[in-house]
C-alpha cells in the first residue's frame, strides 16, 4: 500500500536568493534533507511545476510543489508475533523489545524480527525506511525502543538522536565492584581485528556514557547508564574497557568470573545467565507532532530480577559470614 504527500508552499520573498535544497529543507522541516535532494532529483520536487537543479538559486515567490508517492523501502515480509507495545499513536509506536529478538533483519536473521512483526502489525510502516527503526538494541538486550510511523515523525526523532536531546536510560550489572559513579568519553570504531565487534579507538566516533551506582555487591555492581551519544555496543564496550564488563557478556567481558566465596546458588546464576545484563528502562523524547517532552519507563525483566535478588542474597549471606 503506497502513500501520497502532495504539498504546495508559496516561496517567501526573504528566502530569495538561496539554492534550491536549501529553500525545500526550510519549508519542509518534517523530511530529510537528503531525501528532499533525491526528490528534486527525481522531479518530484518542483518550482513553478518545472524541474530545477538542487542547487539553482530561486529569487522568491515562486510556487514549491511536493508530490511524492512513497513506494516500498525493502522487500521484507510481515510476520505475525507478539509484540510487547507500551505506547502508540498516529506518529510512534514504543515497544519494550523482549530478550533474543533481533530488531532488523541481516545475514542470518532475514526473518522473525521486529521490523517483521512491525510490518504486520502496522502495514504503512513498508513506506517508511527501516519500517521506522530509528534505533536499535542488541539481541539480547531488552527495554524500550520508539519506532516512526511516518516520514516527519521518522526525521524529527532523527534529529533529537543527533543533537542529543533525546534520553535514554539502561539499567546493568557489572563485574566488579564500581568506587562511584563517573562519565566514559572514549571514541568508539569497528574492532581491527574481529568485525562483529567494536573497540575503544582514538579514530572513532565520539561516544559518552555517563552512570551512576543503583546498589553494590561483593564483587558486582548495578548500575543505571545514560547515554550521550548512541554508537554500536556503547555500553557494553565502555564498561569492560573500565575494565567492568557487565554480566553475561561474553563478547567484551570474555569468560564467566566466578568470585570467591560467592553461594552455590549465586555461581549458578551467573554460569547460566543467557545475556549481557541490559535493560533499556527509559527514554524521553519531544513528541514529534506536538512536540511536547514524553517519557515511558518499564520494570526489569524477570531475568534479570532474579539476578539481582541472587546477588542480594550473596551479599547478605557474606554479611553474616563476616559478622
Amino acid at each position: 500500500m503506497s502513500e501520497q504527500i502532495q504539498q504546495t508552499i508559496k516561496i517567501p520573498n526573504e528566502l530569495g536568493n538561496k539554492r534550491f535544497d536549501q529553500i525545500a529543507a526550510i519549508l519542509f522541516p518534517d523530511f530529510s534533507r537528503s531525501r528532499l535532494k533525491t526528490w528534486i532529483l527525481d522531479g518530484q520536487l518542483r518550482v513553478d511545476g518545472q524541474e530545477r537543479a538542487p542547487r539553482e538559486k530561486l529569487i522568491g515567490g515562486e510556487l514549491m510543489s511536493l508530490d511524492v508517492t512513497l513506494q516500498p523501502e525493502g522487500e521484507w515480509l510481515p510476520e505475525e508475533m507478539d509484540i510487547p507495545i507500551v505506547y502508540e499513536d498516529e506518529h510512534i509506536i514504543v515497544v519494550n523489545k523482549p530478550m533474543g529478538l533481533v530488531v532488523h533483519p541481516a545475514a542470518g536473521n532475514y526473518t522473525g524480527t521486529l521490523l517483521n512483526g512491525l510490518l504486520h502489525h502496522c502495514p504503512d510502516l513498508q513506506n517508511i525506511p527501516r519500517a521506522g527503526i530509528v534505533h536499535r538494541l542488541d539481541k539480547d538486550t531488552t527495554g524500550l525502543m520508539v519506532v516512526a510511523k511516518t516520514l516527519q515523525a521518522q526525521n524529527h526523532i532523527v534529529e533529537q538522536l543527533q543533537s542529543r536531546e533525546m534520553g535514554r536510560e539502561y539499567e546493568a550489572v557489572t563485574q566488579g565492584t564500581l568506587t562511584g559513579g563517573g562519565t566514559i568519553d572514549e571514541a568508539i570504531a569497528r574492532h581491527d581485528k574481529d568485525r562483529t565487534k567494536m573497540a575503544v579507538h582514538p579514530t572513532g566516533k565520539d561516544a559518552i556514557t555517563h552512570y551512576r551506582i543503583l546498589e553494590k555487591f561483593p564483587s558486582h555492581t548495578h548500575i543505571r547508564v545514560k547515554l550521550e551519544t548512541g554508537r554500536t555496543h556503547q555500553i557494553r564496550v565502555h564498561m569492560a574497557h573500565i575494565q567492568h564488563p557487565l554480566v553475561g557478556d561474553g563478547t567484551y567481558g570474555g569468560r564467566v568470573r566466578l568470585p570467591k566465596g560467592v553461594t552455590h546458588e549465586l555461581r549458578d546464576v551467573l554460569r547460566k545467565f543467557p545475556r549481557q545484563a541490559l535493560h533499556a528502562k527509559h527514554i524521553e523524547l519531544y513528541h514529534p507532532a506536538t512536540n511536547e517532552i514524553v517519557e515511558w519507563e518499564v520494570p526489569l525483566p524477570d531475568d534479570f530480577e532474579a539476578l539481582l535478588e541472587e546477588l542480594r542474597y550473596d551479599a547478605k549471606n557474606a554479611e553474616d559470614t563476616d559478622y
